[in-house]
């Protein structure tokens, strides 16, 4: 059988040359390079090169023979790199999930394409998923990757969390609502709205510090008769059934007869995280730096 060192020492002898020049480049005897060859000829049952010329001139064999030798070669290395590149964290996919308050929009956007931009082997599988969950299956090796809203309610050993950017918070209302047509709201007076997402007992994000934030305005935000943490609060309160504290990149995704109301409140504001796995893979590394805008990757 042909081995991959015979290969090598045959396009060597070619594109060096000669037997001399291709010895030199491989550190070999000349000696062991023509024995190599020869095997390499009585193996194929004909001659590659003819040995009456002063420089080694191919066949109609040798030179078939080159054209598939030198592509193999071309292949076996194109397949050792992505192997080892794989093999390092460099290539291959990244598991990225976003909870719904989180859009993949405006910055994220922006520097998730600026990351598959120089990354060309690396693709994305995007999915939602809330907060807790993102840390949950980060920490048993599920997921690569979360975009969150904090605060969060419990800590993973391995964890990372990286706060990304602030966006403000805003009262979102139906159009026909009579606070739309405000410049601006004071919490404390929404304290007779019903509100269409309420905080879950064992999920922090947004709802949650919604609540914190009411709270502090003296009361607790009532719920509407239909409640939602998902995205499709926006079609709720379209609909009419309540209000939201939202932040500004839901605007977004909000129907124009959804209306974005600036609080003026201090502190109305809202904080997107990245969490990512403490011991994680080049690939995840870099897609961190990048989505950091750490100058550094």
């Amino acid at each position: 059988m042909t081995s991959i060192r015979q290969l090598r020492y045959f396009v060597d002898i070619v594109e060096y040359g000669s037997f001399t020049a291709a010895a030199e480049h491989l550190f070999i005897a000349q000696s062991a390079l023509s024995r190599q060859i020869k095997e390499l000829e009585q193996h194929l049952g004909t001659p590659l090169f003819e040995r009456t010329a002063r420089q080694p001139r191919l066949t109609p064999g040798g030179q078939a023979f080159y054209d598939r030798a030198r592509k193999l070669l071309a292949d076996l290395d194109k397949a050792e790199r992505l192997t080892r590149e794989v093999g390092q964290g460099l290539r291959g996919s990244l598991r990225l999930n976003h909870s719904s308050t989180v859009p993949i929009t405006g910055l994220l956007l922006e520097r998730i394409g600026a990351y598959l931009n120089d990354n060309a082997d690396v693709s994305l599988e995007i999915a939602q998923q809330s907060s807790e969950a993102q840390l949950q299956d980060i920490a048993e090796g599920n997921l690569d990757i979360g975009l969150l809203r904090l605060p969060v309610l419990r800590q993973h050993d391995g964890v990372d969390i990286h706060p990304l950017f602030e966006e403000p918070l805003y009262l979102a209302v139906a159009a026909q609502h009579p606070r739309a047509q405000l410049a601006s709201v004071q919490l404390g007076e929404l304290c007779e709205e019903r509100f269409i997402s309420i905080p879950h007992g064992q999920r922090g994000g947004l709802s949650y510090q919604s609540a914190a934030l009411c709270m502090q305005a003296g009361f607790f935000p009532r719920a509407a008769q239909v409640v939602s943490r998902k995205t499709t609060q926006l079609q709720l309160i379209q609909a009419g059934f309540g209000v939201a504290l939202l932040p500004e990149s839901m605007r977004a995704l909000a129907h124009e007869s959804v209306v974005f109301v600036p609080l003026e409140d201090k502190g109305c504001i809202t904080t997107v995280a990245l969490a990512c796995a403490r011991g994680k893979r080049e690939m995840a590394r870099q897609f961190v730096q990048v989505m950091r805008g750490d100058d550094a990757g």
